[in-house]
């Protein structure tokens, strides 16, 4: 096990889908937003390729892999959730699979290729850099969750770049920032197709955003039904637990 492990590091299980992940309490570790966006999003089984941006210590394309045989490829900033995220492949034995690049997400269709891809996903900051606190804050966090290195149109710009035409992209995000992302879709040939909304529980406002895109798609918005985390006694829902930890049945 020593091998795998650096520093304060561990591994965690995605339960699931059966995999183990590197993780680090010293750095940005995935949430339940990880989980949603690669349940969420439509991706083909047996062939293509997909792009996920900003995929940290790499989880989303774990969590991918156990959905399809598509090659996938990750982004990621930061050497230490790039290094991270190449152990836990390895630690999986998927790099017949998945393949980590190292680089800034604005880059990436010059060194990844320009509408080559069938499905990208993207996890992006959520804040804005001048809502960054200085409080506990470590640089891994705050590069992370805050638009630091990247805006949400710098993202949305480079999804599309990477994407065929009529292909798919999907994140995650804020409900604040809705009319921020469709605004941003629409002037990058990206046409929001699937809404869905997430609440932490029944009664409370949607605290996250799931939305995919056809590039060059036509109009035709589907608002799918809400998706509840917790019910009253602070469980989470049926739906929530199948997401984590598979079929129970």
């Amino acid at each position: 096990m020593e091998k795998w492990l650096k520093e304060d590091e561990r591994l965690d299980y995605l339960l699931a889908e059966n995999l183990r992940i590197i993780q680090s309490p010293s750095v940005f570790s995935f949430s339940l937003d990880a989980v949603l966006l690669a349940r969420f999003v439509q991706i083909p089984k047996n062939k293509g390729h997909i792009v996920d941006l900003c995929s940290g210590n790499g989880v989303i394309p774990l969590f991918l892999s156990a959905r399809t045989k598509a090659k996938i490829t990750g982004v990621e900033l930061q050497p230490r959730l790039h290094d991270m995220a190449t152990r836990s492949i390895a630690y999986n034995q998927l790099e017949h699979q998945i393949e980590m690049q190292l680089g800034d997400v604005n880059d990436a269709p010059k060194t990844l290729g320009i509408e080559k891809y069938d499905v990208v996903t993207c996890n992006p900051p959520y804040f804005l850099a001048h809502e960054l606190s200085e409080k506990n804050t470590s640089e891994h966090y705050a590069i992370a969750r805050h638009e630091i290195h990247l805006t949400l149109e710098q993202a949305v710009e480079a999804s599309s770049r990477l994407l065929k035409q009529g292909g798919k992209v999907a994140f995650v995000h804020r409900p604040g920032r809705l009319i921020d992302i469709i605004m941003a879709m629409r002037a990058n040939r990206l046409e929001p197709k699937r809404i869905q909304f997430v609440y932490p529980k029944r009664g409370k406002e949607a605290n996250t955003l799931l939305i995919e895109a056809m590039k060059d798609g036509k109009p035709d918005l589907k608002v799918l039904p809400p998706l509840y985390v917790y019910e009253d006694n602070n469980e989470y829902t049926p739906e929530v637990r199948a997401l984590l930890y598979g079929d129970e049945n």
